[in-house]
């Protein structure tokens, strides 16, 4: 029988997740093409009893990276050990992880791209050779000594693989991209995490949820734990497609998915700015809001839903962004030059 795997690292929001996290290739939902592809990998890992080679994940959060990267090790029943960039500040933080790695199991390193490059070159070897080294003292009294690893798997996960150097993105043998979710594909997964937290819900509800989720696991992860929160305090537990609307109506979530702080940003853009062109930090500033916050994590969305469009002159409303707030876009003006020239 496999072992199951040894997560490090603690926190309530990560005991949630892998609270409803599938545990085998053949229960993960969506990102078929992937699953596959990982799916060969294990086979034929098991086959020459080699470890697996490097895997590289990217993409937008919430989509399944740290998913993928547990439900590797359980196929190979293997151990885990879970860390992030930011916590690696220099080679030394890395070394408890390395050292402790057993044969075949898998070091997980999410937002590998915020590594300082110190750490990233101090892991080449061991990811080439399955070796580190180590320097003792300094000047001319100074000696290395080279350690021999057991050999192991490194998952990285990142939200910006541009970020990651040349080098570091050359030594992973394997680089998936996952992509956003379709609404039948999430409103499947909202009705299998339903029944692990033994709620009722109806298929109309799960596709409420489904639509309102970003096309994000995440995203309809959380929408599920606070309607099932609702429907238990104002309701008899069941989830339907009215408790569903209800909740989401409180929680602020509209029609299109987009909560309090995405209205806000369209209404500081149509509002003060006219639908634009402005640039991001002007906004932000507006907003009283950091502009990597913007940037990061309500931008992206309505990029993607075409809520807005950037230009070289700065952040555009579409007509789509003045009907959803119920306002008529400004008329063109013809001696302005167009926006995207």
């Amino acid at each position: 029988m496999p072992r199951e795997p040894i997560f490090s690292g603690n926190g309530e929001e990560r005991q949630r997740d892998a609270a409803l996290r599938p545990k085998w290739l053949r229960e993960v939902i969506g990102q078929k093409a992937v699953m596959q592809r990982l799916q060969i990998a294990v086979n034929a890992a098991k086959k020459l009893k080699e470890p697996l080679s490097h895997i590289l994940f990217d993409g937008p959060p919430g989509l399944g990276k740290t998913t993928f990267a547990t439900v590797l090790p359980h196929e190979l029943g293997t151990t885990i050990q879970m860390t992030s960039g930011p916590a690696l500040a220099k080679p030394a933080d890395l070394l408890p992880f390395l050292t402790n790695l057993e044969e075949g199991s898998v070091l997980f390193i999410d937002e590998i791209h915020r590594m300082p490059r110190v750490v990233e070159e101090f892991i080449y070897p061991a990811m080439e050779d399955f070796r580190i080294d180590i320097v003792l003292g300094e000047g001319i009294n100074a000696r290395t000594i080279s350690m021999n690893l057991k050999h192991f798997t490194l998952i990285g996960a990142t939200t910006r693989s541009g970020m990651l150097s040349g080098p570091m993105r050359d030594r992973f043998k394997m680089h998936e991209h996952l992509d956003f979710y379709s609404v039948e594909e999430l409103a499947q997964i909202i009705r299998v995490n339903a029944r692990k937290l033994d709620t009722e819900i109806t298929d109309e509800a799960a596709q409420e949820l489904a639509r309102r989720s970003r096309g994000t696991p995440r995203v309809a992860n959380s929408r599920l734990y606070w309607v099932r929160n609702y429907a238990t305090s104002e309701a008899d537990g069941k989830i339907t497609l009215d408790i569903a609307r209800a909740a989401l109506e409180m929680a602020e979530v509209d029609v299109e998915g987009l909560d309090k702080q995405d209205r806000r940003y369209l209404e500081t853009l149509v509002g003060v700015f006219v639908g634009g062109p402005t640039g991001g930090e002007a906004i932000a500033a507006t907003m009283n809001i950091a502009a990597d916050t913007l940037s990061d994590e309500i931008e992206p969305y309505l990029l993607r839903e075409q809520f807005i469009i950037r230009t070289p002159r700065g952040r555009v409303a579409t007509p789509k962004a003045f009907e959803l707030l119920g306002k008529e876009p400004p008329k063109p003006d013809k001696g302005d030059p167009n926006l995207f020239e």
